[in-house]
Order: C-alpha cells, then sequence, then structure tokens
C-alpha cells in the first residue's frame, strides 16, 4: 500500500480526499497538510512515498523544490495541473513524478500516484509529446541553437516548404520568387546548418518549430 501524504490549502479538498482514498485499499493517507511548511514537518513524521500537492496552491512550484531537497527519495504528484505546456513543462523542471489533470477520475489518481511510488510516469499521449519536445528543445547542442538565431524569417519559410516536399520550382510559385533566389536560400540555410542534403536541414529545423506555431520557432 502506497503510504500518502496530501498537501492543500483547502481544507474540504484535503479532507475529502482522505476520506475517499482510504476506502480505497491502495493507498494510505498518512497524513494532510495545508501549508509546505506544515507539510516539511509531516515528511519528517510519516515517512510518505508519495506527497500529492494542489498543483493550483500558489506555494506548489517552489514547495515541490522545497520537499525534494528534503526528501530527494519521495516522490511528488502534482494533483489538479492543466494540459498547458508552460504548466507541464514547470512542474516537470520543479521535479515532480506524476501529472493529474484537472479533469481526472478517482482511478486515474490512484493509478498516478502507485506509478509514482514504482518511478514511473503515467500520463497521457499529449503530455509525453509536450515532455519529448522540452527534451528535444534542451538537448539541441550550442552548435544547434546558434544556427537556428542566423536563419532568417525567409528562410525558415522556404525550409518549411522544403519540409512539406516542394521543390524550388514550386516554392518560387509559391512565395512569387525566381527559382535562382530560392537555390540561393536552400544554399545559404544548408551554409547555416552545415548540412548537405535539404532533408537534413528541414530534419534539424522541425524539432525548434512549435505545432501551434508554425511562423515562429521553439525558443531555447
Amino acid at each position: 500500500m502506497v503510504r500518502l501524504l496530501i498537501v492543500t490549502d483547502a481544507r474540504f479538498y484535503r479532507e475529502g480526499l482522505a476520506r475517499v482514498l482510504a476506502t480505497d485499499g491502495r493507498v494510505e493517507v498518512v497524513e494532510s497538510a495545508p501549508s509546505m511548511e506544515q507539510a516539511m514537518a509531516a515528511l519528517a513524521a510519516c515517512h510518505p512515498d508519495v506527497v500529492l500537492v494542489d498543483a493550483a496552491s500558489p506555494e506548489a512550484l517552489p514547495g515541490v523544490s522545497a520537499i525534494l531537497d528534503w526528501s530527494p527519495e519521495v516522490r511528488i504528484v502534482a494533483l489538479g495541473v492543466t494540459d498547458a505546456e508552460r504548466d507541464v513543462i514547470a512542474f516537470a523542471e520543479a521535479g515532480v513524478a506524476g501529472y493529474v489533470l484537472r479533469d481526472a477520475s478517482l482511478e486515474e489518481l490512484v493509478a498516478t500516484v502507485e506509478s509514482a511510488a514504482r518511478g514511473e510516469l503515467r500520463c497521457s499521449p499529449k503530455l509525453a509529446a509536450t515532455l519529448l519536445r522540452r527534451v528535444a528543445s534542451l538537448a539541441a547542442t550550442p552548435d544547434d541553437r546558434s544556427a537556428q538565431h542566423h536563419v532568417t524569417a525567409r528562410e525558415r519559410e522556404i525550409l518549411r516548404l522544403v519540409d512539406e516536399g516542394l521543390s524550388n520550382k514550386e516554392i518560387a510559385a509559391r512565395l512569387f520568387i525566381q527559382v535562382a533566389t530560392v537555390k540561393n536560400h536552400v544554399h545559404n540555410i544548408l551554409d547555416k546548418l552545415g548540412v548537405r542534403r535539404r532533408g537534413e536541414a528541414a530534419a534539424r529545423m522541425r524539432r525548434w518549430w512549435r505545432p501551434s506555431d508554425p511562423g515562429g520557432l521553439i525558443k531555447s
């Protein structure tokens, strides 16, 4: 059975979760705390396996870091997280071991807590994709980042069309420019990125693109 500490300043939330989870049989709520200060005291007293932190609390993000500084072996699950990329990334960087979204069921909450206790991450495909994009962005080498900043807006526009499979002639027609101009741009792109093939250039830059922002690049 997973030993759980609940941290939220909403009393009905604390008491309601503790009462419901007490009937589940897979999780033992060893303590609940209304603040991070009291949560730290509870950590030393009851040694939980997992800490469930209310993501809506202003103390949540700094609290996650503080808990892990005090007790690195404990697993933290963020409760009530939105699926917005900024929230997912913020809690991942703080060190959480799992997420429970706002519309999650009790079964999903318990499954996420159990997964966190085992050292596993249980999350939706959308959250997984968000985390992988962040990893790819962080994995970009300094040379990649430097090249990214030297590629002009026009070159990025052409590179998007290259990635769509358009030929130089088709790109020229789409952008109402000369084929020779497209060739010059492609040559400059390959030179800046240090690659020899159009497909290599498109693949390198693709990992910096946000799907929701086709005109921009992920900023390092």
